[in-house]
């Protein structure tokens, strides 16, 4: 029995070792080669192992780079949360300031572009992203405007789904047009416009 589990543990840990080297592979040459030209061969050569191994555990390029993707995320550290110091303002231009240096740094640039383009038209793709990375980010930032609400920073009627939407929206817009230049200086304006309004003040 003690051989069998240990044969077993062995197994599973050369699995995992694969896996990570297959996901790792993958990250890497999208940046390098551009996502046209990755293909399940490249990302095998590059792991070290055999196509087909591939092929048994994702059914398409798109898939492996979004499983990437959720192992970069899963490799944060402590539970992920939203700057909360009291002052909502200065916390969220933290934020969108950290989303614009992630944006346009070149080593996710690539890889995030091809995955936006799978998710555009694989429909399953999108339900994974959408279960896995984009809910749980959504609702982080959620509950730090929940906090707000509660100290009564923001208005208890607010539509927070609507308010993530007009916070990030536009850097996301911004980068995937590549309408203007995405800069530190933009994420505060976004932040500034979003808290204060586009009403005249009083």
């Amino acid at each position: 029995m003690t051989t069998q589990r240990t044969t077993t543990a062995n197994a599973a840990r050369r699995s995992e070792t694969s896996r990570r080297a297959i996901l790792t592979a993958a990250f890497d040459l999208a940046g390098e080669v551009g996502y046209a030209r990755l293909s399940i061969e490249g990302i095998a050569a590059r792991a070290g192992v055999g196509k087909q191994t591939i092929y048994r555990w994702w059914p398409s390029k798109g898939a492996v780079l979004f499983d990437a993707f959720l192992m970069l995320s899963e490799g944060a550290e402590g539970d992920p949360a939203l700057p909360d110091t009291g002052d909502l303002e200065a916390d969220l231009k933290t934020v969108l300031r950290a989303t614009v240096a992630e944006l346009n740094d070149p080593r996710y640039d690539e890889p995030m572009r091809a995955l936006n383009t799978e998710i555009a038209h694989d429909p399953e793709l999108a339900a994974a992203y959408a279960e896995h990375l984009e809910r749980p980010m959504r609702e982080l930032k959620k509950e730090r405007l929940r906090s707000a609400q509660r100290a009564g920073q923001l208005a208890a009627d607010l539509d927070l789904d609507v308010a993530v939407e007009m916070l990030w929206g536009p850097l996301q817009n911004r980068w995937m047009q590549r309408g203007g230049p995405l800069t530190p200086e933009y994420a505060d304006r976004v932040v500034e416009t979003a808290l204060n309004g586009l009403l005249p003040r009083p």
